[in-house]
């Protein structure tokens, strides 16, 4: 299919459904405002040069690579279960819940037999993610019937032999008494373009700042900044304080006697350091959120 954007912006792709919300967050952290309507699958955005569109991330990949939008959030998983060709920007590690890999795992219940996949032959087994299913079973010479779920995929797993479904922290399967076998594939997500549009100049250029700004924006989870004034004789004191792999801004000031420190730390141990700086001697000590740190 021959590319399909306006020529004159650049159409993202926004998932719907587990990335939704987590999605539209991390761009305004970014520094991009998305508005959705409960009414409508083209959201705005306060980006003259940009259109959205919200698709679901199994459907991402296809149409980033058929030209219908130039640029995607999508899992890894999609990009391989669609066997689309595209241009992989970014790989952005976000999620529903914790921001770390999700995981495509082979399951049956507790009390089944199966401990290993050989002994899945001549079963069925139920998975959104069909086709990586059938290689990784093909891969091992194994003759399963694969079908197609339409969710709710771990309360299949006592009415078929087995499933293939996707995790992130493992308590769904818990709570459903199912055992992971295997699994077959790790993903995160990903911020993928359109090949047509990457060979655009100026599109390729929107798309890697976007790139850069949500990479920043994911650097900046869970840290903050800190500001501060020290004593320049109690400089080393206050430096032995702070976690050995940052190096702090350190800026003189007006008063010889006194330099203003910052840097950036992890936000769980900003309570544990704040009382130790201030008795070591900082004062006016400023701690502030992050939205985006860009290496």
């Amino acid at each position: 299919m021959r590319h399909r954007t306006p020529s004159d912006k650049l159409i993202l792709g926004i998932p719907q459904g587990s990335l939704h919300e987590s999605t539209l967050d991390l761009f305004a952290r970014a520094g991009f405002n998305i508005s959705v309507s409960s009414r409508s699958y083209t959201p705005t955005i306060d980006d003259d040069q940009m259109g959205a569109m919200m698709f679901r991330a199994q459907e991402m990949a296809r149409y980033v690579e058929d030209g219908v939008i130039d640029a995607g959030l999508t899992g890894h998983d999609w990009i391989v279960e669609n066997d689309a060709t595209v241009v992989e920007v970014a790989e952005l590690v976000y999620a529903k819940i914790q921001r770390r890999p999700v995981r495509w795992v082979l399951a049956v219940p507790e009390e089944s037999a199966v401990q290993k996949p050989e002994d899945l032959a001549g079963g069925i087994i139920a998975t959104e993610l069909v086709n990586v299913t059938k290689k990784y079973f093909a891969a091992r010479g194994v003759d399963v019937k694969v079908e197609f779920s339409w969710g709710a995929t771990e309360v299949k797993a006592r009415l078929i032999d087995a499933i293939v479904d996707v995790t992130e922290t493992g308590s769904s399967l818990r709570a459903n008494n199912l055992r992971v076998i295997d699994t077959l594939l790790t993903s995160t997500t990903r911020f993928i373009a359109n090949t047509e549009a990457m060979a655009t100049p100026w599109k390729r250029e929107k798309i890697e700042n976007i790139a850069l700004l949500l990479q920043g924006a994911i650097t900046a989870y869970g840290k903050v900044g800190l500001k501060m004034n020290v004593p320049t004789a109690r400089l080393a004191e206050v430096s032995k304080i702070l976690p050995a792999e940052k190096s702090p801004t350190v800026s003189p000031l007006a008063d010889k006697a006194w330099v203003a420190l910052e840097v950036i730390v992890e936000e769980r141990i900003e309570r544990e350091l704040v009382p130790l700086l201030r008795r070591a001697g900082a004062t006016g000590i400023i701690t502030y959120p992050l939205k985006k740190v860009i290496p």
